[in-house]
């Protein structure tokens, strides 16, 4: 039987994990208009999504400790319930990650060259897009484990296009005969953070990979 199938019959489980990821998936599209509207210099529309984000992961721990709370309280899965929990700790730390870095957008206020803002928008695009594959993923894990490669290597590929857009900024940053030594380190620190969840995607991605060979046998 599937995870979806055991739990499905018990008190709703099943509905908050499916609420807890639509919340990590929402809070990618969040941080990704939050950039858009930082980098056009719109801080008030940026303000309000950094207040949204902050309201999503309050939201998200909640569901969160009360996933843990019934598999635990419930002994739901035993087999299986340190994976499972991994899993959602996993998906609220990138959660987390999106805030944290919009936080850091909002605490130093980066002046961002009009010739960067292009592919910084791409590449938080790409990282966004890594979360909502390694996200769906997940959902497949718990509803229909067959269909987790079906997006499993989607987070392979944006990832590795994050990491493609991370060199090209960082080397237009440390090139740049217009940015001093100082901000050329900020920009550089910006860009490397922002990568950092595609990294943690990807690493999320392989940790679920083991869990459904695990599953097989």
């Amino acid at each position: 039987m599937s995870y979806g199938g055991i739990l499905r019959k018990k008190i709703g489980i099943e509905h908050k994990v499916d609420a807890f990821l639509d919340l990590v998936s929402e809070s990618g599209m969040i941080y990704r208009r939050g950039v858009e509207s930082y980098t056009s210099n719109d801080l008030e529309a940026f303000k309000s999504h950094l207040d949204q984000i902050v309201d999503t992961e309050r939201q998200a721990d909640v569901l969160r400790r009360s996933i843990e709370d019934l598999l635990y309280r419930r002994t739901l899965i035993p087999e299986s319930r340190g994976d499972v929990l991994r899993l959602i700790e996993g998906m609220d730390s990138l959660l987390g990650h999106f805030k944290g870095s919009m936080f850091r957008f909002e605490i130093e206020r980066p002046r961002m060259r009009e010739s960067l803002v292009k592919d910084l928008t791409e590449l938080v695009h790409c990282v966004v897009e890594a979360v909502e594959a390694v996200t769906c993923s997940i959902r497949s894990f718990f509803k229909n484990i067959l269909a987790v490669s079906d997006h499993l290597h989607k987070v392979s590929y944006w990832e590795a296009e994050a990491d493609k857009l991370s060199t090209k900024l960082q080397t237009a940053i440390f090139r740049s005969e217009n940015l001093e030594l100082c901000e050329s380190l900020q920009l550089s620190a910006f860009v490397r953070h922002v990568d950092a969840i595609a990294d943690q995607a990807e690493d999320m991605a392989d940790s679920l990979a083991i869990y459904v060979l695990k599953r097989a046998f």
